[in-house]
């Protein structure tokens, strides 16, 4: 999307390493950051890692012109590619690539993609999140929402851009009007997700369920001025990044955030 790519281009000619889970497509958001980031390499005569690629098994079980083509650009994507859980590991062969085809398999993806997502905000900074599908995904919960809430369990900056729909859109109603969204709601990615009830019910069994009501009651807790302290903004303007549907507005106030924290870094 534009705003993806807008907020890219400035967090990259700013020196930022830029970590997310990854995009395998040649034409894809991963094609966009190299794009931009040989443009900033050439500009400043220097090659080093701008993009730090992020790939759960068994994803980055990948084929060789896709292998290839990630090699091709080493020098400015670092790609991490992160082992199957040990919990579900038992019996699998982890140098075949596994088809999310059962449920038990998309038990198996879940785990996958929840320890990567655990590594991702790990690593980073600062996380900015916007859009996100609240269907047709593969895990627990929506990725976007996942992230979200390990963010929060961890105590990190989080820019919640709310006015670009989605999953985050929901989200800040919840938070900013008390509207709980039916997309929060087991029922509704139930009725929405082909075979959840059935990944939810393994995963219940293991204790790694996604618990809505929790969610909800966690979201629904939050107060803006807290998010806002978070990230050196006022409450004013970080309201406004919750809603605002204009991303050059969105811009200036994460580039406003970062300023702030160099500031008072140096002081």
């Amino acid at each position: 999307t534009k705003l993806s790519q807008s907020i890219a281009r400035h967090l990259l000619s700013r020196s930022a390493t830029l970590v997310y889970g990854g995009d395998l497509r040649k034409d894809g958001f991963t094609s966009f950051l190299l794009d931009e980031a040989y443009v900033l390499s050439d500009r400043l005569k220097a090659l080093d890692i701008k993009i730090e690629n992020h790939l759960a098994w068994p994803i980055h079980l990948e084929g060789a012109k896709i292998k290839a083509w990630r090699a091709q650009h080493h020098k400015l994507m670092k790609t991490i590619e992160h082992e199957i859980p040990q919990d579900v590991a038992n019996g699998i062969a982890t140098d075949l690539f596994l088809e999310p085809s059962t449920p038990e398999n998309l038990y198996i993806w879940s785990r996958c993609l929840s320890q990567m997502r655990q590594h991702i905000v790990g690593d980073c900074d600062f996380r900015i999140c916007a859009g996100g599908k609240a269907s047709g995904y593969k895990g627990k919960m929506p990725g976007v929402l996942e992230e979200i809430m390990i963010a929060l369990e961890s105590d990190k900056p989080l820019f919640l851009l709310g006015g670009f729909d989605g999953i985050v859109g929901d989200i800040c109603k919840l938070i900013l009007n008390n509207d709980v969204p039916q997309t929060l709601t087991e029922d509704w990615q139930v009725a929405n997700n082909a075979g959840y009830s059935e990944l939810i019910k393994i995963a219940a069994k293991n204790d790694t369920h996604c618990d809505y009501s929790r969610i909800v009651s966690t979201l629904r807790s939050l107060n803006t001025k807290a998010l806002a302290e978070k990230t050196k903004l006022s409450e004013e303007e970080y309201k406004t990044l919750m809603v605002s549907p204009y991303i050059e507005e969105c811009v200036h106030l994460i580039l406003k955030s970062l300023k702030n924290y160099c500031e008072s870094a140096d002081a």
